[in-house]
């Protein structure tokens, strides 16, 4: 069985206003690449192999982080279409966004986006070109991939809150069959010191 290591990037200007980044390709903010400087990677990051999304602000936080990741275009965020550089205050506000859109589902899409069904799609290609590879992997991508990879390890349907949360300043660490498919190992190691 392959084992595979993911964080989510730092911080970014935009996470810090509540805008939606989705395919926008906004670079970590100076707190961000402050938070990544505490940042430690856990034991169990010990001879992996890493990829990142090329995505500014997750390969520049796989950089900082020391570490000479391969691109892996299916790991960027998903996109959100019409509502990307939106806040989603605003969003909510002016009746365009459910107050729980999380309620809708894997099938959830904003106008022109893609939905988490779509994301998990992209994700098991992924999963299981590594799992017939066999390579133990790292990854920094981002918070959709974190959530469309946590649903396909433990069937969460994404129509209520996950049975854990996906913490940042956190690697979560998942075991694949030799199909790709994902099981939960651990979640939340912290990075922090």
């Amino acid at each position: 069985m392959t084992t595979l290591l993911i964080l989510r990037h730092g911080p970014t200007a935009w996470n810090a206003e509540g805008r939606i980044q989705g395919s926008i390709d906004e670079p970590l903010s100076d707190a961000g690449r402050a938070r990544i400087a505490r940042y430690r990677l856990p034991s169990e990051s010990a001879g992996l192999r890493w990829v990142a999304s090329p995505k500014r602000r997750a390969w520049e936080t796989a950089l900082l982080l020391g570490l000479d990741p391969r691109p892996e275009p299916r790991l960027v965020e998903m996109d959100w279409g019409e509502w990307e550089g939106q806040r989603t205050e605003d969003l909510r506000a002016d009746g365009r966004m459910p107050a729980r859109h999380d309620r809708l589902g894997l099938d959830f899409k904003a106008p022109g986006g893609e939905s988490p069904r779509e994301v998990q799609d992209r994700l098991r290609s992924w999963l299981a070109d590594l799992a017939a590879e066999g390579h133990p992997t790292g990854a920094v991508a981002h918070n959709g991939i974190l959530r469309a990879l946590y649903s396909l390890a433990t069937g969460w349907d994404m129509r209520d809150d996950p049975a854990e949360d996906l913490r940042n300043g956190c690697a979560h660490l998942f075991r694949l069959a030799k199909d790709g498919t994902p099981e939960m190992l651990r979640l939340n190691i912290s990075l922090l010191e």
